[in-house]
């Protein structure tokens, strides 16, 4: 604690009075006004100190905040902030933590009010405008309200002083009468409330002079051509529990008092926005024929209302709010994906004021939506199912398009047909994150479905051909024919892309390729001998595998790929010499049935020194990032172990993969698959 308060001192004593001055009212208005202590307070003093001192003596949580800082001010250093570039790269920097956004906003504020002091009117205006186009907005997205519409009031001082003026003398004229107006008002509403046993209290207060600016561009104009000058506000004091009942029991309140206006209803309690906003507005007609909007809320909403994210701290156990880290998120996302010469300043500011629309299913279900979307984007809201099979809508007995963008208010019928399916196209008509990852995985799912059509046909047809069906075999061949996965191949044959008799006769040749290679030239000297010269008499000695080859004529069979160590037997063939099978082969009790004569027994003897044989593993585990990488590398530091192909495919988080593999015996291949089967997320290693 000592450390720390020195270094305090330390930077304390190296501010101007007037720096001093700023920071003590950015630390206020996050302590007061936005509910943060601790580390971001910390960090507003500690900024400028030397980063490893402040390691030494301060918790992880100021260093990473400083660290932020400081990426802003380098960001920001001898630049003009309403360049576009310049607000890609401090929205970057921003993005990493959400309270050095808050702190950046606190000390803006801070600047802006004692804005008067500084400079001259031509750097006021300047920092006025850079206010507008970042602060406020960004403040508004953080449903900093009370401080976003402080922003706007002072940068519309600053850079338009007349107006400003102008607007708030108008103002400060009917005060006494907009006091005693909301008097009236309140009087029999305050009463009845508290007949009813309700705790609250209620708050009359006046539109910001910016809102009214906008409303006389709107209208054309003058203040006294506004006539929702103000709003009432009724603030319960509720148990969690019964915050909506009560809310609603206001509203029907005020409803039965005085004429609400319809269009006017705003619902924010059902569905709140994505900041955290919670409240229930709506507008009647009050004594004297006059508008009047009323918002009924509790005081937790009031205080996220007031504080924004920031009150999410003392009613979320300390951690930020999902809408908020999704909100940088696609700030992010966004900023990155775009061309920052191409953007323009209005654009970001409005994607900052990005609005929602609400719309209702037949049954009258209110849904949230960005506004833009369309009625494909509304119909992934509510179920994924829907979203694949949607057609098209109905909004007010007129079919729409599935592209349709929704209004609020809309009330939509999904129509759908069972014959639909997603299309690459379908990614350009919706906006929603939802609907977007949504198409991606049906899309993918038809591909996997085709993938699975295209190799059982496959499988059918060299079954009729006769043909044995092996896995990486027609991996190879599907590169060949220009594939880049064996699933691209098999959905080409599913559509009927590829030829079938073209497919037969290419399979065909690789494989008696194959079959060349692996003949008696192709492998070591260690193998099968007779015991006697009568291989093929009544007796039908036994082969044995050991040094010296002889005359005898023999291949590895590629049904089954016998290595070193299996049980195997001998079959004569009429053109290839003796084939050698493993005893469990598939094939294995076909032959001994159909041709017992030509079965020659056979074993092993001697070492396997020097010899490779090619087998083929399976490996099915969890489609997790790194899980292939991990079992490649695990056969590239296996001694006398080569990897000579592999081919993976995944399915619904689950992979399947086929190795082949050269090795030397039955113990290596134990061994190979008890470590395969050791890597995190492998749940099966057979040998095909």
């Amino acid at each position: 604690m000592k450390k720390e308060s020195l270094l305090y001192e330390e930077a304390l004593s190296k501010m101007s009075s007037e720096e001093k001055q700023l920071r003590d009212a950015a630390a206020d208005i996050l302590t007061n006004e936005m509910g943060l202590v601790g580390s971001a307070v910390s960090a507003i003093y500690l900024q400028d100190c030397d980063l490893a001192e402040v390691k030494e003596v301060c918790s992880n949580e100021v260093c990473i905040l400083i660290e932020g800082l400081n990426r802003v001010s380098s960001v920001n250093k001898n630049m003009k902030m309403v360049e576009t570039e310049n607000f890609r790269k401090l929205l970057l920097a921003l993005a990493e933590d959400v309270r050095v956004v808050l702190i950046i906003i606190a000390r803006r504020l801070a600047l802006m009010r004692y804005l008067n002091t500084q400079g001259d009117s031509d750097y006021r205006k300047e920092i006025a405008k850079e206010t507008s186009f970042l602060y406020a907005p960004l403040a508004h997205r953080l449903g900093l309200y009370a401080i976003k519409t402080e922003l706007e009031d002072l940068s519309l001082k600053f850079s338009e002083y007349a107006v400003y003026k102008d607007i708030a003398r108008a103002l400060n004229e009917k005060k006494q009468q907009r006091d005693a107006y909301i008097e009236a008002f309140i009087g029999p509403v305050q009463e009845k409330l508290e007949s009813l046993g309700l705790k609250f209290h209620i708050k009359g207060r006046t539109k910001s002079i910016h809102s009214i600016y906008n409303k006389m561009q709107k209208q054309q104009c003058g203040v006294d051509g506004i006539y929702d000058l103000f709003a009432i506000r009724i603030i319960l004091q509720s148990e969690p529990e019964k915050e909506k009942a009560e809310c609603w029991q206001v509203y029907s309140v005020i409803a039965d008092m005085y004429q609400p206006n319809p269009k006017r209803l705003r619902d924010w309690l059902s569905i709140p926005k994505s900041n955290g906003y919670e409240s229930l507005h709506t507008t009647v007609l009050g004594p004297e024929g006059k508008w009047v909007e009323v918002q009924i809320r509790t005081e937790r909403m009031d205080e996220i209302a007031e504080k924004g994210v920031a009150a999410h701290w003392k009613y979320k156990g300390g951690k930020s709010e999902e809408g908020l880290d999704a909100f940088l998120k696609s700030v992010r996302e966004m900023l990155e994906s775009d061309a920052t010469e191409k953007s323009n300043i209005e654009d970001f500011k409005l994607n900052l004021y990005e609005k929602e629309v609400f719309v209702f299913t037949p049954n009258g279900d209110l849904h949230k939506l960005p506004q833009g979307a369309t009625v494909l984007d509304f119909a992934f809201a509510i179920h994924s199912g829907l979203g694949c099979r949607c057609v098209g809508g109905k909004i007010g007995g007129k079919n729409v398009p599935i592209k349709y963008i929704l209004h609020n208010g809309d009330q939509v019928e999904v129509l759908t047909s069972p014959m639909q399916k997603p299309t690459e196209a379908w990614l350009k008509i919706v906006m929603t994150a939802k609907a977007k990852n949504k198409i991606r995985q049906a899309l993918k799912e038809i591909e996997y479905k085709n993938a699975a059509e295209g190799r059982e046909l496959l499988e059918r047809r060299f079954k009729n051909w006769k043909i044995e069906y092996d896995e990486t075999a027609v991996s190879h061949l599907s590169k060949k024919l220009g594939y880049k996965a064996v699933s691209d191949f098999y959905q080409g044959i599913a559509q009927g892309k590829v030829d079938m008799l073209l497919v037969k006769d290419r399979y065909i040749a690789q494989q008696e390729a194959v079959n060349d290679q692996s003949g008696a030239t192709g492998v070591s000297a260690q193998n099968f001998v007779p015991l006697t010269d009568n291989q093929y008499g009544g007796k039908r000695d036994e082969l044995v595998i050991d040094g010296d080859l002889g005359k005898v004529e023999y291949k590895l069979a590629g049904c089954c790929k016998p290595i070193y160590g299996d049980d195997i037997f001998g079959f004569v063939s009429v053109t290839s010499g003796i084939k050698i099978h493993r005893k469990d082969c598939p094939n294995a009790s076909d032959m001994k049935a159909r041709y017992p004569y030509r079965i020659v027994p056979a074993r092993w003897s001697g070492k396997a020194v020097g010899s490779n044989y090619p087998i083929t593993l399976k490996v099915v585990g969890q489609d997790d990032i790194g899980i292939v990488s991990a079992i490649t590398s695990l056969i590239n530091k296996e001694n006398g172990v080569l990897l000579r192909t592999i081919s993976i495919d995944s399915h619904d988080g689950i992979f399947e993969g086929h190795l082949t593999l050269l090795l030397a015996s039955t113990a290596q291949l134990e061994s190979i698959k008890r470590k395969i089967s050791g890597v995190k997320g492998v749940k099966e290693v057979v040998r095909s």
